[in-house]
């Protein structure tokens, strides 16, 4: 179910691409530009859509879910929902075997990390917990299953299903397809962590220091400004 999911994700990311290049292409039409942004917003009362690509052992992605997105959720839970992409700068590829093998930014621990936080960010299904569980491994990920562990038993989520997950060759796809998510980014990650709010990178200097007042833009821009914002 998950793996549909990342797919449609990766399509999102494509379809939005195609977007934009066609925009580029026929930007002096004001009728292709109306049925451009008709085609990418979204409903005024929907959440504010927050792809957050990050990596388990970057300082960088720790301090924005840490003090920017769990504030920003505990606010106002229902303002965003929330989709975790943990793969930034790594790279994918297939041994001799067939099996997956991967080569990230801070090493095979973060690897191993990443592989772990792709399994609970699809088994864990409540928004709430599943954001709490990436926080709190995040917050020393230097033993990836150690941390696991410790903040399953913090927030009572199951932990046989995630550790199978993990254990075998479902947590590489899931990690695999978690790049290929951030491979279609456009423009293409120089940063990490990246956000996108809607599907769009927009001000990310903004986002990553004030994710609860660009995400009130968004919103607001759609059509009257959520209660919240105010």
């Amino acid at each position: 179910m998950f793996q549909k999911r990342l797919l449609r994700i990766v399509y999102l990311v494509l379809f939005v691409i195609l977007l934009i290049l066609l925009y580029k292409a026929f930007n002096n039409s004001p009728e292709s530009n109306q049925a451009q942004d008709e085609l990418v917003q979204r409903p005024s009362d929907a959440p504010v859509y927050v792809m957050v690509f990050y990596e388990a052992l970057c300082p960088d992605s720790k301090n924005f879910i840490i003090k920017q997105l769990q504030p920003t959720f505990q606010r106002a839970p229902s303002l965003i929902e929330i989709q975790f992409v943990p793969y930034g700068k790594a790279t994918t590829s297939t041994n001799s075997d067939g099996s997956l093998a991967f080569d990230c930014q801070h090493g095979p621990i973060e690897c191993e990390a990443n592989i772990i936080h792709a399994c609970v960010v699809e088994a864990v299904h409540d928004a709430a917990t599943r954001l709490n569980m990436v926080a709190c491994m995040i917050r020393d990920n230097m033993i990836p299953k150690n941390a696991f562990y410790r903040c399953a038993k913090e927030y009572s989520v199951e932990i046989e299903s995630i550790q199978k997950c993990y254990d075998s060759p479902h947590g590489a796809e899931l990690l695999k397809l978690h790049g290929e998510a951030t491979h279609a980014l456009r423009p293409a990650v120089s940063f990490i962590p990246t956000i996108t709010l809607d599907g769009q990178q927009g001000r990310q200097a903004s986002i990553l220091k004030d994710l609860f007042g660009e995400v009130c833009k968004v919103a607001a821009g759609r059509g009257p400004k959520p209660v919240v914002c105010e």
